[in-house]
């Protein structure tokens, strides 16, 4: 039978499972990808809006620091969130940590390269749509690679999205190859 937290708790459970969340998958991760892990594909967190603030108590109670651009704001545990992540990673129940465990090590890659390609769209005052098509570096948070294309309609764009999805290594490739003399 599980034990009913009080609120403040609570609170606690899941800044703990947030940080463990984030050192497990021993990558920086974006505020979406942690939104993602913690409360939309898993019930980790069960409020999105709990979650979206818990990034941010921690980031200004020093347990997370925040690192890149607007453009791509990363985050990564400080000397201080391990340290606590350390003493008090047992308040998360070990049935809660298996999961997560298994999660993250089956989905490292996905969010990883959820990371890495990045895909925008616009829409135009003609009606067209302007698609942003963004490629980066692990642990830079400036895009090494970015085209932007004209689609004809809302269709076409979210159709390019899907595409760059799992086609952008080979188009970065190649179009690197076309225009970058590498002797």
């Amino acid at each position: 039978m599980e034990k009913i937290l009080s609120d403040k708790e609570q609170i606690v459970l899941d800044k703990l499972t947030m940080l463990f969340v984030i050192e497990t998958m021993e990558i920086p991760l974006t505020e979406d990808s942690i939104l993602d892990i913690c409360s939309i594909k898993n019930a980790w967190i069960k409020n999105y809006m709990d979650c979206k603030a818990i990034i941010h108590d921690l980031v200004e109670s020093n347990l997370l620091y925040k690192t890149g651009s607007d453009d791509k704001e990363l985050f990564a545990l400080t000397y201080e969130g391990r340290e606590c992540l350390s003493h008090l990673y047992k308040r998360i129940p070990f049935t809660k940590r298996e999961e997560i465990s298994s999660y993250l090590n089956a989905n490292r890659l996905n969010v990883k390269s959820s990371q890495e390609y990045s895909a925008t769209y616009s829409k135009n005052d003609d009606g067209s749509y302007n698609v942003e098509l963004k490629i980066y570096e692990p642990l830079i948070t400036t895009p090494i690679f970015v085209l932007n294309i004209k689609a004809p309609s809302r269709q076409s764009a979210n159709e390019a999205i899907h595409k760059w999805k799992t086609n952008a290594p080979t188009i970065y490739e190649l179009i690197y190859e076309k225009l970058i003399n590498v002797d």
